[in-house]
């Protein structure tokens, strides 16, 4: 059934992308429990299952129905384009423990017998109790699941609203949502979403956040609630590099279409790097890592953002894929 968000003139203008790393966090506790998206993570699953077998997820996996509400307080939009897990996390524990409880009663619903659970009784019997609990699972969550590779989930992200940033300024807004997911259609001010349940909502000036996500590849996920600002979750682009290790087979492949350096300069962006700093590892001039930098730019295999007085340069999701063989 589909899901229709209707916009005003002044939505348009509201608009913006975001990424969440406590989102993340959430859907990749989602994660373990989906065997339907676990195959996209192999890498990831056997260094959680190494590192996480003391963590007890049971509080957030009962309000994580398979079908139904999840609280919204628990994963609420992000509250800047590049929030932090710790500024993230404390609007968590800021949640209202009332209005908390209700969420957590519509979730539980969700899912026949959990409200009645001993689990489920205790998170309701003290809501403001629940509210740091759950907190807290979810920052045990983000430490164990996320933060170890988050610096390569976040360029694979960063990647993906830059390329659809600049996508945005050559097609329109209209033609950008056609463009992030084939469940999208735009037409005449309203966008339609291929959806599990029927939702409509007018956005009334409050805008749309489109935030792309790893862990919740291949769905799409709309939210929130009113008071929330309405949020659109889409899957990445460039996933099938994101766990690949560059082989030698690789590396040779890259210098024949690249040339020796420019190939090792697109191998040594694991991480986003400066020009000065890729050329102390590479052991080249500064001035030849800035052209070779420039020209796989230019091929739309890197992006550039500064900040303060330095430009990191990471992999697009064609440099992830190129440099991991696929």
């Amino acid at each position: 059934m589909p899901f229709h968000l209707r916009f005003g003139e002044d939505d348009l203008l509201a608009c913006r992308f975001a990424i969440s790393p406590l989102w993340e966090t959430q859907e990749a506790v989602r994660t373990l429990k989906r065997p339907d998206r676990q195959g996209y993570h192999p890498h990831w699953l056997r260094r959680v299952h190494a590192s996480g077998a003391d963590l007890d997820l049971a509080p957030l996996w009962l309000l994580m129905p398979q079908r139904g509400h999840s609280p919204d307080w628990l994963g609420p939009p992000p509250i800047g384009p590049s929030a932090t897990f710790d500024e993230e996390i404390a609007a968590v524990r800021a949640a209202d423990p009332e209005a908390a409880r209700e969420e957590m009663v519509r979730a539980l619903a969700c899912t026949p017998g959990a409200a009645d659970t001993a689990l489920g009784r205790r998170l309701l019997a003290d809501p403001a109790r629940a509210v740091r609990e759950l907190a807290d699972v979810m920052e045990r969550a983000w430490q164990v699941l996320v933060e170890p590779d988050w610096p390569r989930l976040r360029a694979l992200l960063e990647a993906d609203v830059a390329f659809h940033s600049r996508r945005l300024a050559d097609v329109g807004l209209g033609g950008l949502l056609r463009e992030l997911d084939r469940r999208f259609v735009w037409r005449a001010g309203t966008l339609t979403v291929e959806w599990k349940g029927q939702h409509e909502r007018d956005l009334d000036g409050q805008g749309l956040v489109l935030m792309p996500s790893v862990f919740s590849w291949p769905d799409v996920i709309g939210g929130h609630d009113p008071p929330w600002q309405p949020t659109l979750v889409y899957p990445v682009r460039g996933i099938g590099g994101l766990w690949s290790a560059p082989t030698e087979r690789t590396t040779e492949a890259l210098v024949r279409l690249l040339g020796r350096h420019r190939a090792a300069v697109l191998a040594a962006l694991d991480l986003p790097a400066t020009t000065t700093a890729l050329a102390h590892r590479l052991d080249l001039a500064p001035s030849s890592v800035s052209a070779h930098l420039k020209a796989l730019r230019d091929a739309g295999l890197l992006t550039s953002r500064r900040y303060g007085h330095q430009v990191l340069y990471e992999r697009t999701p064609l440099g992830i894929a190129l440099a991991a063989g696929g």
